[in-house]
């Protein structure tokens, strides 16, 4: 499998786009008035300790506090003969400060989630100051390699052994000498924290990790990678200074796009943003997918659709529900949703279909970057599946909520409102002595009543025994309208 990176820059916006075999998979967003925070170290303070929840919120310069977990504190190391400190209201206390690092960026209503077990990205590595364990990616599954990198680090640490390390899946493969470089430069980062949190007050930054462009350039899997295009000659000269420093095998990809037309043009990224953003995602077969994005979790349902098959039913809803798995997999990464999902294939009454359709999930979440479980089918005939999310989706990164609907993602109808005003008519000239009443809404609720109900507001009116005038505004919405009494 091929894959191609799109870059495009502007100077309020950098876009990534992860083209594989032609095809959009992921999309990466960073605006420069809202720049992700994940991996940054703050300078916080405790606002708030809450001893119920075992977690605290903290300041750290954000509109919304920060979520601290008592799971997520770095406990000092307890005397010998002492149990560990497991309590937050022990280990911190209002008012206090610590640097903390976020983990999760700040998403709807909820700040951001955060940790003060602070840790340092490199090419290779993840530097755990605090920690003393030594683990290696689940992605590198061969047991040999597994042992040998983690020999490696053991032996290049020698003594300091109150550092520990997380072995990233793009060092699969690599020799000493590239990562001790890499815990060299890992030991000057981390003295460079030291040094800035002694003069850093509440809510400033201690250390932000690079931006967009080339943290991808370092934590790309770089062994599909075909090329690299990029629409801006600064970055691209950014880009070749920085692969040739750090990731040297990555330079021959990296190309200048000098085109007229649009780099995201190519291969139709544009339109598959779009498409993105809809509830519905039509499978080739005819079938399709209905994807309900809430707060709590996200809902997949599976439909038929067109589709008839060539034999049976069976095998109809077999192959969809085949065809439906790679693309729900894709849509994931696309869309970037993340926390508890739940899918619901077309039902299969063969056992095999069912085992085979949940292998075939499993197999396309494989090149998926963000860590997934999927569970077996449920009783219900769901599968109940989770993806860690750290930052928002792509939905909340483009889109705001309706101010039409207030977020519904309906609206009433026109009799309904329609009736909604008339009782407001009747309420109002009830408790008021009036001449005339006057309804100022939008064109299409004053052409409901005038052309379709005509009869229902002679008829009002004769009820009420006033006149009723209706005016048209422009910038009403629907739902949206005044009773004016005279």
């Amino acid at each position: 499998m091929t894959e191609e990176l799109l870059i495009n820059v502007t100077p309020q916006e950098t876009r990534v786009a992860t083209v594989e075999n032609g095809m959009l998979t992921e999309i990466w967003i960073e605006r420069a008035q809202k720049i992700g925070r994940v991996g940054t170290i703050f300078q916080g303070k405790v606002k708030r300790v809450l001893p119920g929840m075992e977690a605290a919120f903290v300041d750290i310069g954000l509109e919304k506090a920060a979520f601290l977990h008592v799971s997520d504190v770095q406990a000092p190391a307890p005397r010998e003969g002492e149990m560990a400190e497991t309590s937050i209201s022990r280990l911190l206390n209002e008012g206090q400060t610590l640097a903390v690092q976020v983990t999760k960026d700040p998403l709807g209503t909820k700040g951001a989630r955060v940790t003060s077990k602070l840790t340092v990205p490199s090419r290779y590595l993840v530097m755990m100051p605090y920690e003393d364990n030594i683990g290696v990616s689940v992605r590198i599954d061969n047991e040999d390699e597994r042992d040998r990198l983690r020999g490696l680090i053991e032996t290049l640490r020698g003594d300091e052994t109150s550092r520990g390390y997380i072995v990233r899946t793009a060092a699969e493969g690599v020799e000493a000498p590239a990562l001790q470089a890499d815990m060299e430069y890992l030991d000057k980062a981390w003295k460079g924290v030291i040094e800035r949190r002694k003069s850093k007050k509440p809510g400033e930054v201690i250390f932000r990790d690079l931006p967009l462009v080339q943290r991808m350039m370092r934590d790309l899997s770089r062994g599909n990678i075909e090329r690299i295009r990029i629409d801006s000659r600064e970055t691209y000269a950014q880009c070749v200074t920085f692969c040739n420093e750090y990731v040297p095998e990555l330079s021959r990809c990296l190309e200048h796009y000098p085109g007229e037309r649009p780099i995201f043009d190519l291969h139709g990224v544009e339109d598959e943003i779009d498409k993105a953003l809809n509830k519905r995602v039509d499978l080739k077969s005819g079938g399709h997918l209905v994807i309900d994005q809430t707060e709590s979790m996200t809902t997949i349902d599976v439909n038929t659709g067109g589709f008839v098959g060539k034999h049976n039913l069976e095998e109809t809803i077999f192959k969809t529900n085949l065809e439906a798995a790679q693309a729900i997999a894709r849509q994931l990464r696309l869309r970037n949703l993340g926390g508890i999902i739940i899918i619901d294939f077309i039902d299969m009454s063969i056992l095999e279909h069912r085992r085979q359709v949940l292998r075939a999930l499993e197999k396309a979440l494989e090149r998926d970057h963000a860590r997934t479980q999927v569970n077996e089918v449920s009783p219900l005939g769901l599968v109940e599946m989770t993806r860690k999310r750290t930052r928002e989706s792509l939905e909340q990164v483009l889109c705001s909520e309706c101010t039409v609907c207030d977020g519904r993602g309906m609206q009433k109808t026109l009799e309904t409102v329609g009736f909604e005003i008339s009782r407001e008519i009747i309420r109002q000239v009830r408790q008021f002595d009036i001449d005339s009443v006057t309804v100022l809404a939008s064109s299409e609720i004053v052409e409901w009543f005038s052309e379709e109900r005509s009869d229902d507001l002679a008829e009002l009116q004769d009820f009420v025994e006033v006149p009723i005038r209706l005016q048209a505004e422009q910038f009403y919405t629907r739902e949206h309208y005044d009773v004016v009494l005279q």
